[in-house]
């Protein structure tokens, strides 16, 4: 597997990490300036208030996040042993999972008021995209059905 297309896709997952672990800010009081800002920029219909229902759904929607960046992460260096018809499949996979996760959170940012994280969903799935078009095996297929 190509080792920039490996490091290229291991940034994605970490800058999904680091989504994370700011939204798990939220949790507590000392650690919120991260969402504080967040929130400055999503700019949405009303204010902001920090209840307990609020800091756990912050500290979930966190922990989700950060998971699902190291579960992916943990694809990317699996897939290094994988040929790579089997690569492709697998990414064909959680292609689908992430264009369902895009269209079901941008389109409830918009419903409730929070249009721009749908621009953010958008930078992070068309970056994502990018890179599984580039994937290395499919240069391979290309030579092979030329072959």
């Amino acid at each position: 597997m190509n080792g920039k297309w490996q490091a290229q896709m291991q940034l994605w997952c970490g800058a999904v990490m680091i989504f994370g672990l700011v939204l798990m800010g939220g949790a507590f009081p000392a650690s919120s300036a991260g969402v504080n800002m967040l929130f400055a920029i999503l700019d949405g219909p009303g204010p902001l208030t920090f209840d307990p229902a609020l800091r756990f759904a912050l500290a979930l929607m966190g922990a989700v996040t950060l998971g699902w960046g190291a579960t992916l992460l943990a694809v990317v260096r699996g897939t290094r042993e994988m040929s790579g018809a089997q690569s492709l499949a697998l990414w064909r996979g959680i292609t689908a999972a992430l264009l369902m996760w895009y269209i079901v959170d941008s389109a409830l940012s918009v419903a409730t008021g929070f249009w721009r994280n749908a621009l953010s969903n958008t930078v992070l799935i068309v970056w994502y995209l990018l890179l599984i078009a580039r994937h290395p095996a499919r240069s391979h297929q290309g030579l092979a059905a030329r072959a």
